[in-house]
């Protein structure tokens, strides 16, 4: 007696190509190694603003202010948001390919999350590279230390 498997189900089937990249393989690849090198930023980040100097009752803008002004950290943030917003697209984009049967739902959900993730990534490189740590007016018991109070 033998018995046979059913194909899988599948939400749309496409022709199966023999030439060009395969965007899934990429995808998949980069999932893999974004987690691990998040895994090691994310975990970064945590120890020194929780573990390092004073913990976290130092954490306010003047901490905060300190890390944006040093090239080292700015990379290290803005390379976090990137890859983060990156990995987490890169999943919502598989859910919705796994989940969604119209054509017209995956493309119009697609769609969101490809704006989603590109207005973040540059708000926040924005946001990263264009800080000000000294902003006009504010008390001078809450700038980092370089601030001229004026």
């Amino acid at each position: 007696m033998t018995s046979t498997i059913e194909a899988p189900r599948s939400p749309y089937s496409r022709a199966p190509r023999s030439r060009g990249v395969n965007w899934e393989k990429w995808g998949w690849i980069y999932m893999r190694v974004s987690g691990v090198v998040l895994v090691v930023l994310i975990f970064g980040h945590l120890f020194v603003n929780l573990m390092v100097g004073e913990g976290v009752s130092a954490l306010n803008f003047a901490f905060v202010a300190g890390k944006l002004t040093t090239p080292f950290w700015m990379v290290w943030d803005v390379l976090m948001l990137w890859l983060a917003l990156i990995h987490g697209g890169n999943g919502m984009r598989t859910l919705v390919n796994d989940y969604a049967t119209q054509r017209l739902t995956r493309g119009i959900l697609k769609s969101a999350i490809l704006a989603a993730v590109v207005i973040l990534i540059v708000l926040g490189t924005l946001v990263v590279f264009t800080f000000d740590p000294c902003p006009a007016g504010s008390p001078a018991d809450l700038l980092p230390s370089f601030c001229s109070a004026s």
